[in-house]
């Protein structure tokens, strides 16, 4: 492991490199955090797919990438006189210290459970309004389910059983059924909703990261529609189901 100055002199040279862009990159120069802000999100897919590829050398790279953009937010943050690197290094460091009594205090806890339900705890404490305020609404459906419905869970709101999830789940599935029997487009729609939102938990209690499920069922769809379209002599609009069955049945043990 290298020594800290070794990283602390690779961090310096960052902030350096990001100081001399800013002033002569005319690229550099030019950008504000709105304008940063969809790229660096396309950085955190990149660096996920690196992760879900287990891909080091990616991910390395992306951290790069991304930490260049958390330093680009604070260059800009400084020039605008709101704050520095420097403020928000030690903003997450004393929340760390202090979400952390276990590690820094006296508090005595179980498992990592019990850590969880105290960080919200504490959150609370310190003044959030509501324990679901630090899920951001520009999240994708499926992740901000997922992470509402943690967040409820460490203050006690969850179902006691795992068959009392499922039974939520059939419940749902019944109520959109009838909505489809109804013909009704808004009420198909909600109940279409709360079928996911009843999976989505379910698969939290089954220990199952439903995003990372769907992605994966995404990368297979992909891979076998991608083999058929190679295996064929003819475009997929010409095949017949059959034909595209064929190569699907092909396709899962290739």
């Amino acid at each position: 492991m290298l020594p800290y100055q070794d990283k602390m002199k690779s961090f310096g040279r960052l902030l350096k490199i990001m100081d001399e862009l800013r002033e002569q990159c005319p690229w550099d120069r030019k950008q504000t955090m709105e304008s940063l802000s969809s790229l660096t999100v396309e950085e955190t897919y990149e660096l996920m797919d690196g992760i879900e590829s287990n891909d080091l050398q990616n991910v390395k790279e992306e951290l790069g990438d991304i930490m260049l953009h958390m330093v680009f937010y604070a260059k800009i943050g400084d020039e605008k006189g709101a704050f520095d690197i420097k403020d928000s290094l030690d903003a997450v460091c004393d929340k760390l210290v202090r979400r952390h009594p276990h590690i820094y205090g006296d508090v005595n806890v179980r498992d990592d459970e019990e850590v969880k339900k105290n960080w919200e705890l504490i959150k609370m404490s310190e003044g959030k309004k509501s324990v679901l305020q630090g899920v951001p609404n520009a999240l994708p459906g499926l992740i901000k389910a997922q992470r509402m419905q943690e967040k409820a869970a460490q203050v006690g709101f969850e179902w006691d059983r795992v068959d009392q999830v499922w039974e939520k789940v059939e419940e749902e599935m019944m109520e959109l059924k009838e909505a489809i029997d109804e013909n009704d487009q808004e009420k198909k729609t909600e109940e279409f909703g709360d079928l996911l939102f009843a999976l989505i938990n379910y698969a939290r209690y089954i220990d199952v990261d439903a995003n990372r499920a769907l992605d994966l069922t995404n990368r297979k769809f992909k891979k076998r529609i991608e083999y058929i379209e190679a295996n064929s002599d003819k475009p997929l609009s010409d095949m017949t189901l059959g034909e595209m069955d064929k190569l699907w049945d092909e396709a899962k043990v290739n």
